[in-house]
């Protein structure tokens, strides 16, 4: 018998050289082969006619070859298959009197696959096959109907072996992704799978404690994997699409269940840790409201209010601060360092890139030196006499607080007193900075001295070592945990916040700040970019700035770069050579960078030509008009991070979004969300549907894990209901001890490994 943690080499049909090429999978086990789910099912159990066919609907057929063709067109070469129902009792009986579109009994159909030469010598007459797929409306003059590109499976003709052939029709039949370039094929694992089932162990272990189960409904673990790949004849066809069956629901729930009981664990031993308890007296207030250059929004007194409130507590804050773009996270923020400043600690701001960095550390200095406190900036471009001064001022204390890139994360970098740490766009991080930022333990004088000899031989990035280092302090009983304070102006879906970030707290800024002027988007194509660009001249001549963003996909993609550079010498030369034009993208030097940006905040470039570089980072008040060329060509999220580039004071703002003649569908869907409306979470929402969670923040280096069977758009429902679960299994809620200890024992075994990317405390 196979139990669930048998190595995948000893199921039948596998074998030690078919195992490595699961394993890259991700599969190993018994148990990891069983959860490679089918990500479709078809209805071989009552396959459609080719006489009951409607145009426009999907169809699984079972169907006998005719006859094959491959033609040659302009286009390159079409394979068309013809095929008929079968002559062998593959079909059930039924009436085959119900008559064509044009009165006639269609007998036959068309198969049709574009540069399908690869198709050529796979069919023979009398094969029957399986197919799936979109009927088309046939063409004028044609009374047949076809399948274009439609999916297929050889069922006789390619192995002799009726018992497989027992598994392919005549029941719902699950299709699986095939692997090794097509070589393991969703037949290979249908009768893998279905052999491992056979021969797996009555005895199925269940973590899931029984009142959990039985308050949920869930059904036995064993028949669940036995029903999400054979389903039983009565089963819904719409809810095995939707994954809503009995069998998918337990197998769902239990991946969300022990992967939110690992981050509730998380969030407890968090809380666990000694923390700072900062005191908001009368004089603390004070010094906060004197540092605001605007009277705050509600929302912005509501998140204060929360971040305050942690801030006072004897345990470290663990915060995610959302606020769409131009909501006033920063000053929120700034106003948090001004609580641990006022109580003699330092306060840090790590954002992702110098420009974004060198922003905010304008920014604090306009708001915070003028009410004297000291603020520093430490960035890789800095020479080495200015970072040891830095570093220098950072240790002794003397910067209180200290704006940087991942320098900060130097070894060589030792605070005096830190109490706060800020992480802007917290998403734009790598997995090891951010799992060393948020764990933040403070290093003991033993552990400082052994970091401290061996500092140039670790790396920066991937070692270890506490990220933001404490310098020794002979008076200290005990190291308290820093407050954490995680920003990111990239409205996240709360199924995401939950999965991503879940053990932080969740605060919102969904209000803007008085004063602003809602963005006008319009879309146009590019053949009007004579007046579009003459729209931007008139919003020059009124006084105005304006931004023109090319695309640029990844910074050393130099066949965009020199798209924009060439732009920057055209638009100088030709189309706005009266006006003052400057360039800024990614391949500049950072000095370069930082010139093109100030001269552009102080207003001596009208035009500023760029890439995504400005995604972030720069903030003018005066720029009312941003030109986006191609813009077909960037991600919904990426668009509304640019927009939010205007639209900062006053003066009522316009967004163009210029787009070629080629234009995807999505490309479509992506380009109306943007005209139709500025809600960033609004905007969030659809892109995560159509990109779908793994693709959200654009790498796996966010922190998402990779879900076998659960997935973050379609279930958040269950995963609100497996929060809640996990946190009642910590409490002791309904569980024996036996039960807890069981649960949690599987959650160390199986799950850890799995998410332990997910690491946000």
């Amino acid at each position: 018998m196979l139990e669930l943690n048998t190595p995948v080499q000893y199921v039948k049909g596998i074998g030690p050289k078919l195992a490595e090429v699961l394993a890259t999978k991700g599969i190993s086990t018994v148990e990891d082969l069983l959860y490679y789910l089918p990500f479709r099912y078809e209805d071989r159990l009552n396959p459609r006619r080719i006489s009951e066919l409607r145009p426009g609907e999907m169809a699984s057929i079972i169907a006998e070859v005719r006859g094959s063709a491959l033609l040659r067109t302009r286009r390159g070469p079409l394979f068309e298959l013809t095929v008929g129902d079968p002559t062998a009792p593959s079909l059930p009986e039924r009436p085959s009197s119900q008559p064509g579109m044009f009165g006639a009994v269609r007998s036959s159909l068309k198969c049709i696959w574009f540069h399908g030469a690869y198709l050529q010598d796979r069919f023979q007459p009398g094969q029957l096959l399986a197919l799936y797929g979109k009927v088309e409306t046939p063409k004028a003059g044609r009374a047949r109907l076809e399948l274009i590109n439609p999916q297929f499976e050889i069922l006789h003709g390619e192995t002799p072996d009726s018992a497989a052939d027992s598994l392919e029709i005549g029941r719902i039949v699950p299709v699986y992704g095939s692997m090794a370039d097509g070589k393991i094929t969703s037949r290979w694992f249908r009768r893998v799978i279905h052999g491992a089932l056979e021969n797996l162990t009555p005895d199925v272990p269940d973590a899931i404690p029984a009142a959990i189960r039985k308050r949920m409904r869930l059904a036995p673990r064993r028949e669940a994997f036995w029903q999400a790949h054979w389903p039983p004849e009565n089963a819904s066809l719409a809810e095995l699409q939707m994954a809503r069956t009995p069998a998918q629901v337990r197998l769902i729930f239990e991946e969300l269940f022990f992967l939110e009981l690992g981050l509730e664990l998380k969030r407890r031993k968090m809380r666990a840790l000694p923390g700072i308890a900062f005191k908001i007296d009368k004089r603390v207030r004070e010094a906060v409201k004197r540092i605001l250059p605007f009277h705050p929004t509600a929302a912005q007194k509501k998140v204060l209010k929360e971040i305050a409130g942690d801030m006072r507590q004897p345990v470290p804050m663990r915060r995610l601060l959302q606020g769409d773009v131009g909501s006033g996270k920063t000053i929120v923020a700034l106003e948090a360092a001004i609580i641990a400043i006022e109580n003699g600690h330092q306060a840090a701001l790590m954002a992702p890139t110098e420009i974004l960095a060198t922003q905010h550390y304008l920014s604090a200095r306009r708001i915070l030196e003028p009410c004297g406190y000291r603020v520093a900036l430490l960035t890789g471009s800095l020479d080495q006499q200015q970072k040891r001064d830095t570093r220098r001022h950072i240790a002794q204390g003397n910067a209180q607080l200290v704006i940087g890139t991942h320098a900060l994360i130097e070894e060589k970098v030792e605070f005096g007193n830190l109490g706060l740490v800020i992480v802007d766009e917290q998403h734009r991080f790598g997995v090891m900075q951010r799992m060393k930022l948020m764990k933040k333990a403070l290093a003991d004088e033993e552990e400082e001295s052994s970091a401290n000899q061996s500092s140039d031989k670790k790396s920066s990035v991937t070692g270890e070592t506490p990220v933001l280092r404490k310098a020794p302090r002979s008076d200290e009983k005990e190291d308290l945990q820093p407050d954490v304070l995680v920003m990111t102006a990239t409205p996240i879906p709360r199924t995401l916040a939950l999965t991503l970030y879940g053990d932080l707290d969740v605060s919102v800024l969904d209000e803007l700040p008085p004063g602003r002027s809602p963005i006008v988007t319009r879309r146009v194509s590019d053949e009007r970019a004579a007046e579009v660009f003459g729209f931007v001249r008139k919003q020059v001549v009124a006084g105005h700035q304006a931004y023109v963003v090319y695309p640029v996909i990844e910074e050393n993609e130099e066949r965009e770069l020199k798209a924009a550079t060439r732009m920057y010498d055209e638009i100088r030369k030709k189309v706005l050579p009266d006006l003052r034009i400057g360039l800024l993208h990614g391949r500049l030097a950072s000095d370069d960078k930082e010139i093109a940006m100030r001269r552009f905040q102080r207003g001596e470039i009208d035009v500023l030509v760029a890439t995504t570089v400005i995604e972030v980072g720069v903030d003018v008040s005066n720029a009312t008009i941003m030109v986006v060329e191609h813009a077909e060509r960037f991600g919904l999220a990426q668009l509304h991070q640019l927009r939010g580039r205007i639209g900062r004071g006053a003066a009522k703002s316009y967004c163009v979004l210029m787009t070629g003649n080629k234009i995807s569908p999505e490309g479509e869907l992506r380009l109306d969300t943007m005209v139709r409306t500025t809600d960033g979470f609004e905007i969030a929402e659809t892109d995560l549907q159509l990109r779908g969670p793994g693709e959200f923040f654009g790498t796996r280096q966010a922190g998402l894990p990779a879900f076998r069977v659960a997935n973050l758009i379609r279930d958040r429902e269950l995963l609100e209901v497996a929060r809640r679960e996990a946190a009642a299994l910590i409490s002791g809620d309904d569980v024996t001890e036996a039960e807890r200890s069981r649960a949690l024992v599987h959650l160390r075994s199986h799950w850890q490994r799995r998410y332990g990317l997910v690491e946000v405390g």
